[in-house]
């Protein structure tokens, strides 16, 4: 492990996005749209300055900067694999706005106060200091810069019986991710054929007939590709490292780490939450 780094995650995120490189010939430009806005809904575009300058820190493929690059000056993309920078590069190819960095979340090779956003999606709960995170990209913001974050929900909004189902699941991943990047993949493909595909279209199917499914398992899925769940399922059982947070621990973590006004989605995927650089410290 490296400071804010556990090296054998960061080498999984490489294979993970090499074989689920998210071009467009793979995922399409509308379905990735469509994923992006259930991220960014709640973010505060018309707070940025004409000429924003912005981080993604952990870009992964660069999926979700290829949207945000369009809207502004300027993008940091960050990431702590080289393999999965390599496929960030590729698939942002077509802009010139863009400046790559390999580096750790808490080595950010940009001055304080320098951004006036960013945004951290599916990658600060598997990092061994998630607050330490948080503080560094604070750090980066001018005041009052807008900072959109997705972390693991630990089930807080769920039925007692939803955390007994999900888990043997986790067991089971904490096995998966220790095995070879061969056996990982295939792995992670039988359970998205076997489990999230089948309970997907049932869940689809009982929408249709007017029975409620918030509850249900993986229903999530049921209006997203096979490739959704088949990165979906690898990203959920090949990842060593995996923390969980209630939506009350990421607002005090966020508070902590020198943010301000932190307003949450309350709709899926579970917890997304945008905040504010305080303008004084916490």
């Amino acid at each position: 492990m490296t400071r804010n780094i556990d090296s054998k995650v960061a080498s999984g995120f490489g294979d993970e996005w090499s074989a689920f490189p998210q071009s467009e010939d793979r995922l399409t430009p509308a379905e990735r749209k469509t994923l992006f806005e259930t991220y960014f809904r709640i973010f505060p575009w018309e707070r940025l300055p004409a000429d924003a300058v912005g981080l993604d820190a952990g870009c992964g493929s660069g999926r979700w900067s290829a949207e945000v690059a369009r809207r502004v000056k300027h993008l940091h993309v960050l990431d702590a694999s080289a393999e999965a920078l390599g496929v960030a590069r590729r698939n942002l190819a077509e802009f010139r706005n863009v400046t790559f960095h390999l580096a750790s979340i808490d080595e950010i090779p940009l001055p304080s106060r320098s951004l006036d956003f960013a945004f951290s999606l599916g990658v600060l709960h598997h990092v061994p200091d998630t607050p330490a995170a948080l503080k560094s990209i604070a750090d980066k913001l001018k005041a009052g810069g807008p900072f959109l974050v997705y972390l693991y929900y630990a089930f807080d909004n769920r039925p007692s019986w939803y955390r007994v189902l999900w888990a043997p699941s986790n067991v089971l991943r904490a096995a998966i991710s220790r095995l070879p990047h061969a056996l990982r993949y295939a792995i992670s493909q039988m359970i998205a054929a076997l489990v999230y595909w089948p309970l997907a279209r049932l869940s689809a199917f009982l929408e249709r007939i007017s029975i409620p499914v918030r509850n249900f398992p993986l229903s999530y899925y049921r209006d997203k590709s096979f490739y959704v769940m088949r990165t979906d399922a690898y990203d959920r059982f090949c990842t060593r490292l995996e923390k969980r947070f209630t939506r009350q621990e990421i607002e005090d973590m966020l508070i902590r780490s020198g943010f301000r006004d932190v307003a949450f989605s309350d709709s899926e995927p579970y917890w997304c939450a945008v905040a504010y650089k305080a303008r004084t410290p916490a």
